[in-house]
């Protein structure tokens, strides 16, 4: 089986003979919806994908190979009237150089005069026309002219990732980005000639892709024409794979090295599934570049798991979009952080606009909508006139561990050594040995008991220890995980094909100084008990090499109790 990990071009996965899921289906779907669509999804989710797949369905060009590509695919066997019926003209504002605005400037006009050129040539008309388009100093001017000299055409836009360098930029200054984008900018000047082309019946269809929707909202009437579809109940997996789709793609590794199923779904949906980008939405998606990843380097001669189950592609790409983390209020953000890690959940309004508007304060909503949009959180239900959030997988709850970690290292002014929390960890795998755990989280709760900005409760201390067990890539963590209708505060579980000697199970129980002795006796008697009765659930009894522990603390202090 070939595995089209990092491949986005249709035309290669159909023709070369690469594993595909039949997403043309939603060709007709977004038929129906309307002219002018928008779809934005976080990085790596499959979006330029579906972008090549309509490019080569709507070509008028492209018409003699529309069986080929399409002849056993969904939408080839029921194809809509309007295939291979438009000129194409396609553009891809990625990998901009956003170090000035003059760069971004000089970026953004190469790539619109180099699609102009490429559709004119395509579509044979004269080259005289590129001349011109040469001679024109803005992005606004270049595609106004070209839309002049084609008047006759009948044109579907598709622009990928429209909004790349935007982001880039709008982590680290917010002044540049409205510059660009505001009224004024050339972002703005380039999309308002757009949506004239669009009144005049030039462009006929558009589609958009991108990741949030900050840069549209910010050109207001620029371009308002866009119907947002991403959070549609209809196009909830346009991108993406459901558990049917990953199901039958891990068939055949299961086959060939006697898995369990079952057992690699669940694994594979605690790492990479979880997203639903509607709340009336009734299947969860998985990543599809994280499937794909662990598609790619899954052993099939000896059986084995990649060595690495977060793609460090995907680590980087996320820690970069983490610098919109920024906008707006930090510490109401790092607030909204905090609340996620600690309660598991987030409740707030959807905001349908994020418009950044320097008179109106971008607000704790604004936020949370803004992480929806990232994937940082997805949607799990609702409260009244409210959504409640959650982190959709194991990949997207690392990378907070990671950020969390770092921004309060920083706020703090305090360091955590990653080796040394490694090799903590390592002597907890190797020898059942927590005391340099315990070490490592005695040095933080002593330092942060003395700060202010986090509260010292139990569930506040719990999600410290997390910060720290995340740092070590040797298991694989969950908290307050549901086991047989109990809820234990720590697992540390084996991951494949990382070989322990030891997995293991906290239990967290923090009393308040003042309590004193009495009150840690108390505690301890508690924690215990709860130990004691999940080592008889079904789930946790059968677990090979369980070690349990009590982690008693007054705030500052910390001990480890063994129950055995």
């Amino acid at each position: 089986m070939k595995t089209p990990y990092g491949i986005s071009n249709f035309k290669s996965l159909i023709t070369e003979g690469y594993l595909y899921v039949d997403k043309t289906s939603f060709i007709a779907t977004l038929e129906d919806q309307g002219k002018y669509n928008i779809l934005l999804r976080p990085r790596r989710f499959g979006k330029t994908l579906f972008l090549s797949t309509l490019r080569l369905y709507y070509d008028i060009r492209s018409k003699d190979e529309f069986d080929t590509l399409f002849g056993q695919l969904a939408i080839g066997h029921k194809p809509t009237p309007l295939k291979n019926s438009y000129q194409i003209l396609s553009f891809d504002f990625s990998g901009i150089e956003t170090s000035s605005a003059e760069d971004i400037r000089a970026g953004f006009n190469r790539r619109v005069e180099t699609a102009l050129k490429k559709f004119l040539k395509r579509y044979g008309y004269p080259t005289e026309t590129n001349r011109i388009i040469e001679e024109q100093t803005s992005p606004a001017g270049k595609i106004d002219y070209f839309f002049t000299a084609i008047e006759e055409a009948n044109i579907y836009l598709l622009i990928d990732e429209y909004d790349h360098f935007a982001n880039a930029i709008l982590g680290e200054s917010l002044e540049l980005f409205t510059e660009i984008v505001g009224k004024g900018g050339f972002v703005r000047a380039f999309y308002e000639v757009i949506k004239t082309a669009t009144m005049e019946g030039i462009i006929d269809r558009l589609f958009i892709t991108g990741v949030t929707s900050i840069t549209l909202d910010s050109m207001t009437s620029g371009f308002n024409i866009g119907d947002n579809i991403t959070f549609h109940r209809d196009f909830n997996q346009v991108t993406g794979f459901t558990a049917q789709e990953t199901g039958e793609m891990i068939q055949p590794f299961v086959d060939a090295c006697g898995l369990n199923k079952q057992e690699v779904m669940n694994t594979l949906g605690r790492w990479y599934n979880g997203y639903r980008f509607s709340s009336r939405a009734d299947k969860k998606i998985f990543n599809p570049d994280m499937v794909l990843y662990f598609l790619r380097h899954f052993d099939t001669g000896e059986c084995r798991w990649p060595e690495q189950m977060l793609d460090d592609n995907i680590a980087s790409d996320y820690g970069k979009i983490m610098r919109l983390f920024g906008i707006g209020d930090r510490e109401s953000n790092f607030a909204a952080l905090e609340e996620l890690l600690v309660n598991g959940e987030i409740i707030g309004l959807h905001k349908g606009k994020l418009d950044l508007d320097i008179h109106k304060p971008f607000e704790r909503d604004d936020f949370i909508s803004l992480l929806l949009y990232m994937g940082f959180i997805t949607i799990s239900g609702t409260v009244l006139s409210q959504l409640r959030y959650v982190i959709p997988n194991y990949v997207i709850e690392k990378l907070y561990y990671g950020y969390f970690g770092t921004e309060i290292e920083r706020r703090a002014q305090i360091r955590v050594e990653k080796h040394t929390l490694e090799n903590a960890v390592a002597e907890l795998a190797l020898h059942n040995n927590i005391n340099p755990l315990l070490k490592e989280i005695r040095k933080v709760l002593t330092l942060f008991s003395n700060r202010d900005f986090m509260r010292m409760d139990e569930k506040h201390i719990k999600t410290l220890i997390l910060t720290l067990l995340y740092q070590s890539e040797v298991y694989f963590i969950r908290s307050e995980a549901e086991v047989n209708n109990r809820y234990p505060d720590i697992l540390l579980l084996e991951r494949q094909p990382i070989e322990v000697r030891y997995q293991f199970l906290f239990e967290l129980k923090y009393s308040k100084k003042k309590d004193g002795e009495k009150g840690l006796e108390a505690k301890r008697i508690e924690g215990i008990t709860q130990i004691q009765v999940y080592q008889e659930l079904d789930d946790i009894k059968h677990l090979p090499k369980l070690q349990s522990y009590l982690l008693l603390t007054d705030g500052t202090e910390i001990e480890a109790v063994a129950v055995a």
